[in-house]
């Protein structure tokens, strides 16, 4: 029995580590403009925020480790490099975020305070809580999940359940692959690989040092999380087309989700919303500083002098980016995701599959050719319309943004024939 309730309260620490800013603002959004074809908008988004990420906790279960030792086997060097991107990414943009989307749906319009004077405290608190890291996952895990699970259950229930007008017809061209890329935005394969590591660490000073115990514990927590953002990220899709034809076409994403509180739980709903808000945003960004501070801790030999220093700097670029709104952020985020998410994606299934399929000769080449392939998705974003239409008409999927994918899958493939051809020939 003691070990079921482990399991579930990691589970939902996990789930509330995963579930801050993006995962709020964008799936209601994503329904609002599929409309009608908002399941398979769902199906997407599922993959890239659900599927991939749970996968990457799985693999942190395998490895028990760090993230460097998600990219180790392509070289030391690489997995240094690659991590530094990431962790400054993650403090750079999602923990921000998380600030912003809490000071535009929770503190301002009730206070009109500053974004400035929200990212302070906001930050400040932030850094308690990593400095009390051991404390972070029962806390987070016994109190806080849950209530934001209830509210949120409140708001896509009733919005499910109510009498809705017809649906206006989808925005998008194609819906799997609109869900799929804003899936990117929630940034959870990154975070799965950052607060994996949390996790690892935080059960270590629990006591709980045995591997197998761990792997087991860490795979049923991951699954639980994984189903609780599913069902999550469904319910508020599903409410965002439902109510699709009741809200202004230019309608921000904040404002979206603050119009279905209010439709769904009445003029309560707005506080509501706010406590919700402040809740999933505030346990991702803890989780975020804590991954990064963990990193450079071990980094520099469990200097404790690191740990601290690295919180401080993690916030301090927290206030600065967080008092920026929310569509900005946004937006200077997606060059950022088109050039480190193919990476981080290949790098989760890499580490998932079987050691005989994934050997370090098969990371080196396959991880080459999704950096080299995804260049073009990255370019597109910072280079005038059309400059680069001749190299997209040659690279399959790469008018979508995934000109990464096939190459990717080829050279796997092709890597393990000329494998198993070598060990056949030697036996």
């Amino acid at each position: 029995m003691e070990k079921t309730k482990e399991v579930f309260i990691t589970g939902f620490a996990l789930f509330s580590m995963f579930f801050g800013a993006g995962n709020l603002i964008l799936p209601p959004f994503l329904g609002f403009k599929s409309g009608t074809d908002w399941m398979w908008v769902f199906v997407g988004f599922v993959i890239t925020a659900v599927i991939i990420p749970i996968l990457g906790i799985l693999a942190h279960a395998r490895l028990q480790g760090t993230m460097y030792d998600f990219g180790k086997k392509v070289s030391p060097l690489f997995s240094l490099v690659y991590c530094f991107i990431v962790y400054t990414i993650s403090i750079a943009l999602p923990a921000p975020r998380t600030a912003s989307v809490t000071h535009e749906m929770a503190i301002q319009p009730f206070f009109g305070t500053s974004s400035w004077l929200t990212s302070i405290i906001y930050f400040l608190l932030v850094f308690l809580f990593v400095m009390n890291r051991s404390k972070v996952l029962n806390l987070i895990g016994k109190f806080l999940t849950p209530l934001i699970i209830i509210i949120l259950f409140m708001i896509i229930g009733i919005g499910f359940f109510a009498t809705h007008t017809e649906l206006n017809p989808s925005l998008f061209k194609i819906p799997v692959v609109d869900g799929l890329l804003e899936g990117y935005q929630t940034f959870d394969a990154i975070g799965a690989i950052v607060v994996g590591g949390v996790l690892i660490i935080s059960l270590n000073l629990k006591g709980l040092t045995g591997f197998k115990e761990k792997k087991k514990l860490i795979t049923k927590a991951g699954i639980i999380a994984g189903l609780g953002l599913a069902s999550i990220y469904g319910g508020l899709i599903a409410i965002g087309a439902f109510y699709n034809a009741e809200f202004a076409d230019d309608i921000t994403r904040t404002e979206l989700l603050s119009g279905l509180s209010s439709i769904t739980l009445g003029s309560i709903g707005t506080a509501f919303l706010s406590v919700l808000v402040a809740l999933a945003c505030f346990t991702t960004a803890v989780g975020i500083v804590a991954g990064t501070a963990d990193y450079f801790k071990g980094l520099f030999e469990e200097s404790k002098s690191a740990y601290l220093i690295t919180a401080i700097i993690a916030c301090f670029l927290g206030v600065v980016m967080g008092q920026f709104d929310v569509h900005y952020i946004i937006n200077i985020a997606v060059p950022a995701l088109m050039f480190i998410y193919p990476i981080t994606i290949i790098l989760i299934l890499l580490n998932v599959l079987p050691e005989k399929y994934a050997t370090p000769s098969v990371f080196k080449g396959v991880v080459f050719v999704t950096f080299l392939f995804s260049i073009p998705d990255f370019l597109k974003f910072l280079v005038p319309n059309g400059s680069l239409q001749g190299i997209q008409d040659i690279i399959p999927l790469s008018q979508f943004s995934l000109g990464w994918v096939l190459p990717a899958l080829i050279t796997f493939l092709l890597l393990n024939i000329k494998n198993y051809s070598t060990n056949s020939a030697l036996e």
